[in-house]
């Protein structure tokens, strides 16, 4: 897999998958909070399957 994002997309999901499991753990305890590891798992790998469907590339190109 190649990289399709770019570094400020992927602190933005890694931030907003946090903060979506910090749900499950703490506040209104909602297993809703379980669906944070879609995006914090694209932020790691740097791949975003929809990105790659829809041809969008956010990184910088080499």
């Amino acid at each position: 897999m190649s990289v399709n994002m770019g570094s400020a997309d992927r602190i933005i999901r890694a931030l907003v998958g946090i903060v979506l499991l910090a749900l499950v753990f703490v506040g209104p305890q909602t297993p809703w909070g379980w669906i944070g590891i879609i995006p914090l798992a694209t932020a790691l790998m740097g791949n975003c399957p929809a990105y790659s469907l829809l041809g969008i590339k956010t990184c910088k190109k080499k």
